[in-house]
């Protein structure tokens, strides 16, 4: 089983269908790793089934090329079809304990959270779920329905009170990551960031550089 990186925080690069597609996704993604990027999920909301894994399929490629981790948003069919190491899964799909069910103890499984009493329910089911994420951090134009903004504050506190690895998630990017950082998740999860404009290796490298300053 790949585990989640050592690297602390590690970043998580969530790929875009307004930017990415099968044309330009894996030149995408493989700037980003290369840029330091450690685990990339593949998240497509309007694409068919048949797309989505073909683009699912260069992403795997990608990140076996440069052993970064693979986490399909949503689908555990494509995930396994796509041979990803995960799922990331939220909270009105599949349940945690199916996955880990159908897809093994060595399958990677995140869940979404986006308040503190959902962190307390991932807790109670920590044996099925491997990290979680909380957010929106910031608010987000990723998707068309966001989640309330939990802010900074909550992100710390769920950060107390999480007995998983937690990954921030929601509107981050380099003016903003270092208050992020200082909650201290074990991952920070970005997609405009990342994917919206620019070189991904170069916005890789600046998110990181933010990072790096902050410990100095």
């Amino acid at each position: 089983m790949k585990e989640l990186p050592k690297q602390y925080p590690f970043i998580y690069v969530i790929t875009d269908e307004r930017f990415l597609n099968v044309f330009n996704i894996y030149e995408a993604v493989e700037r980003a790793i290369l840029g330091g990027a450690k685990v990339v999920q593949y998240r497509a909301k309007k694409k068919t089934t048949k797309e989505m894994l073909e683009e699912a399929l260069l992403v795997r490629e990608a990140t076996r090329h440069h052993d970064a981790l693979f986490i399909v948003n949503d689908r555990l069919d494509l995930a396994l079809a796509a041979e990803a190491d995960g799922v990331h899964l939220g909270q009105d799909d599949l349940p945690v304990e199916y996955a880990k069910e159908i897809a093994g103890e060595n399958f990677i499984v995140g869940l979404s959270t986006h308040n503190l009493e959902q962190v307390e329910e991932a807790n109670r089911k920590k044996e099925f779920i491997d990290y979680i994420g909380f957010g929106p951090v910031f608010p987000t134009t990723t998707k068309e329905n966001p989640d309330p903004v939990v802010g900074v504050e909550n992100l710390c506190r769920a950060v107390e009170i999480s007995e998983l690895p937690v990954v921030a998630i929601g509107g981050i990017f380099k003016e903003n990551i270092k208050e992020v950082a200082a909650c201290r998740p074990a991952g920070i999860a970005v997609v405009r960031a990342a994917f919206e404009k620019g070189d991904p290796y170069e916005n890789m490298r600046e998110l990181l550089s933010s990072l790096n300053s902050l410990k100095h």
